[in-house]
């Protein structure tokens, strides 16, 4: 029986058999199966795939013999001394390694498929009778090693199944017509009009007016802020007007009727529901690393008769080719500043200088409290607005600052002022022209702003309408000064592609045809495979990942569990993702997040905050609300009592406001309470990895799951030389420590909020590192001191 019914299958085997993951056998061509294989392993002009995403399936092996070996009654029992010999023959074998690459097993793959397939058959008991018949003919010499070859590719496809099904993930990863996504946008035609210009200079005003005066009407925009300023103006102007957040849906009209008009986060806007007029604002945001697929998913998918889009200039070129592809022509409309904007040519140097209408703008939540607690000493009020404030405090230190009757004069602020407030601002001073940004490999850096960040930031200034009737730039260093100007004259970089995101549909689609694969595997390989053309980029996916994998042991269907891993949260809070976890937890054992439950989680009631450590915590507590009220949008069944914890969120906003009217104190609270000598205010969310100087390319990246707008990556023209002026003043500090002695300097500079711990264990180890190093020995401390003092004369 063996003698006549396996030369067929040896034969098959030499000329291309595949086998299919249950056993049926289908004869192929050799030239058939080689054209097959290559357009799954990237012929036809497509690229490779990543295989080191291909993680294996494990396959158990047989530990049972089955009640009848049928194998060995055929033959006889397998010798596994010979078996090994000739499975170790056939991995060496050149011809079958190029058939594994036929067949979509490069290197790496074939070299793990054939471990696997070595483990499987050692060490189970039995194996099919078909294999266990080749196996018995090879080590009998009455068969080949080649003849393993069918067997191999069916245990290679049952561990990495991808291999069966590369044709269709390459399909449905295929991004290089998004246009073809949104049927019902195509049905109709559209009038694209792009209002551009800098801040201050009336664009949006334009498409809000005619925003206003439609039938029916959507406003998009970037922030929660800016979404709930255009329904309150709407229903002012007696158009009805609904807001819907991530978080909250606010109907206009008491019976709770969905409004014409809708004032939404871009992310929550529809793209079935047919208007009159879509508003897009700020869409250069469209080149986001991380949000910028929700402003292309807006622009080509809005059922509107006419798309009122605002931004910078430099996004005109990509949304006029964009519209290209859809058949649509752009209309482009240009404002100019309506109020003059100046740079001086003096910095203020010391905050003596300060009058009524200053903003400083800092790029850190250590320089947002030194300053504030200077400025304070000095006998002034000053509001603080930084990015992870909730936006109701955002509102209210604006509102104090914008006061005439409010002793208040002066703001600190980090950049999250670009963008969603208004405020009476007279003069904009760069407390730094550098601001910390994280890298593709997730390294944290130093670079320069860009020109759009700085004309962003600088345009707050001077505000048509407000008491400033023109706006000033400057910087707090001198130093400083000369490069701010070099940065607000260049032009911005145009935005050269739109960014992409995979939907959950594409997701599931990848999921039938990988059941096994982790939901943050799946997202590798879709990223990996996925194709997109020139105007196009596929968005950064890391807090995706992040959060799939934090949760990828809680038993959750497909769906709940990409609607979990795209919640907006700050990955570097560990309380936040503690709690989401929790959330994930309790929701997969179908038990409903109630009130209760959460305000036992949150040790909810709060008391004010005492330190900045306690008002950190509660700013993670009010994340932690938003993230329930955000669920509760999607799972209204599983988080049933989102009024509720509106309500305490409302009580929550206004302890935190207490903490920061009262910031000063708490920084004294913490410096009280830590070591002599030491002054703990607030360490940076994560270390710095390197500094980088010379800067090509500028990137701006922010947290991608920030409330705040997030920055954007921008190709700066030339090299432009990024100075940090405080790693200068830091070495001077150092100098100082060492001719003065760390006591009364060091104390000092504690006292007024100019260093902190973080800074001084850093000035420790340069000193440490250097003092090793000989450059400063016992010996030369004294020529070294004149030096130091003959460099500050020859800076001044």
């Amino acid at each position: 029986m063996r003698r006549c019914a396996w030369p067929l299958l040896r034969l098959s085997a030499r000329t291309g058999l595949a086998l299919r993951h249950g056993g049926a056998v289908r004869f192929l061509p050799a030239a058939a199966s080689s054209s097959s294989s290559s357009s799954s392993s990237g012929g036809g002009g497509l690229r490779a795939p990543d295989t080191s995403l291909f993680v294996p399936v494990p396959l158990k092996p047989v530990e049972g013999a089955a009640e009848e070996d049928v194998g060995a009654e055929l033959t006889r029992p397998l010798d596994k001394g010979e078996v090994l010999k000739n499975l170790n023959k056939f991995y060496k074998r050149k011809e079958i390694q190029r058939l594994g690459a036929e067949n979509g097993l490069d290197a790496r793959l074939f070299h793990q498929a054939f471990i696997s397939f070595r483990k499987y058959i050692m060490e189970s008991s039995s194996v099919s009778a078909d294999l266990h018949i080749i196996l018995n003919d090879i080590c009998c010499g009455a068969g080949h090693v080649d003849d393993l070859f069918p067997f191999f590719l069916r245990h290679a496809k049952q561990i990495f199944p991808m291999l069966d099904c590369m044709d269709d993930l390459r399909k449905i990863s295929d991004l290089r017509l998004p246009p073809n996504w949104y049927p019902e946008a195509r049905a109709i035609q559209r009038k694209i009009i792009f209002h551009a210009g800098p801040t201050n200079s009336g664009k949006t005003y334009h498409a809000i007016q005619r925003f206003l005066s439609a039938k029916s009407g959507i406003y998009c925009g970037p922030l929660k802020l800016l979404a709930h300023e255009i329904f309150q103006k709407s229903n002012a102007a007696n158009v009805p007007c609904d807001l819907v957040t991530g978080e909250e849906r606010v109907y206009a009209t008491e019976d709770a009727r969905q409004a014409s008009h809708i004032a939404c986060t871009i992310e929550m806007c529809s793209t079935n529901i047919p208007y009159e007029v879509a508003v897009i604002d700020e869409i250069q945001m469209i080149r986001d690393p991380a949000r910028g697929w929700a402003w292309t998913r807006a622009l080509l998918g809005l059922c509107a008769e006419e798309i009122h889009v605002c931004g910078e200039s430099a996004a005109i070129d990509l949304v006029t080719e964009l519209m290209y592809t859809t058949g649509e022509e752009v209309e482009v409309r240009n404002y100019e500043r309506l109020t003059p904007l100046t740079v001086l040519d003096y910095a203020l140097e010391s905050l003596d200088n300060l009058q009524p209408g200053d903003c400083i703008v800092c790029f850190s939540k250590n320089d947002i409290y030194s300053i504030s607690r200077q400025i304070e000493a000095r006998g002034l009020e000053c509001a603080v607005i930084y990015g992870s404030l909730p936006p109701g405090t955002k509102l209210e230190q604006a509102k104090k600052f914008n006061d005439p009757n409010d002793p208040c004069k002066i703001l600190v602020a980090t950049d999250a002022i670009g963008m969603g407030l208004n405020l009476c601002i007279k003069r904009i001073i760069f407390n730094s022209i550098v601001k910390p940004t994280v890298n593709e490999k997730g390294e944290k850096e130093i670079d320069s702003i860009t020109t759009s960040q700085a004309l962003q930031i600088a345009g707050r200034a001077g505000r048509f309408g407000s008491s400033f009737k023109q706006g000033e730039v400057t910087t707090m260093h001198r130093d400083d000064l000369l490069q701010l100007k070099e940065i607000l004259g260049e032009s911005v970089p145009p935005v050269k592609a739109a960014g992409l995101h995979p939907t959950p549909e594409q997701i599931e689609m990848f999921a039938y045809h990988l059941p096994d694969a982790t939901l943050s595997n799946l997202i590798d390989i879709f990223v990996s495979l996925s194709q997109v053309d020139g105007l196009y980029f596929v968005c950064n996916i890391d807090d995706f990942k992040f959060l799939a994998d934090m949760i990828q042991h809680i038993p959750l269907n497909l769906r709940s569990r990409y609607v979990f891993c795209t919640a907006p949260l700050n990955r570097k809070e560990p309380f936040v993702c503690t709690t989401l976890l929790k959330f994930a937890r309790q929701f997969s054992r179908n038990e409903p997040l109630t009130f209760d439950w959460l305000c036992r989680h949150t040790k909810w009631p709060l008391a004010p905050p005492k330190n900045i450590k306690e008002l950190v915590h509660l700013e993670a507590v009010h994340d932690v609300f938003d993230l329930y009220l955000w669920l509760s949008y999607r799972f209204m069944d599983m988080f049933p009592d989102a009024a509720l914890v509106r309500d305490i969120q409302k009580k929550l906003d206004d302890i935190i406001q207490i903490g920061v009217c009262n910031i000063t104190k708490l920084i004294r609270a913490s410096q009280s309470g830590a070591a002599p000598g030491a002054a703990e205010v607030m360490s940076e969310s994560f270390p710095l990895s390197r500094t980088k100087r010379d800067v090509g390319t500028v990137s701006d990246h922010h947290d991608a799951k920030s409330t705040e707008p997030l920055s954007v990556t921008l190709d700066v023209p030339g090299e432009r030389r990024a100075k940090s002026i405080r790693a200068q003043r830091s070495a001077t500090r150092q100098e100082d420590l060492k001719s003065h002695g760390r006591g009364s300097l060091a104390n000092r500079l504690l006292r007024e909020g100019l260093l902190t711990q973080e800074m001084l264990r850093q000035l420790e180890s340069e000193w440490q590192d250097q003092r090793r190093s000989g450059r400063y020995g016992l010996t030369s401390r004294r020529n070294d001191q004149s030096s130091s003092k003959e460099m500050g004369k020859k800076k001044k």
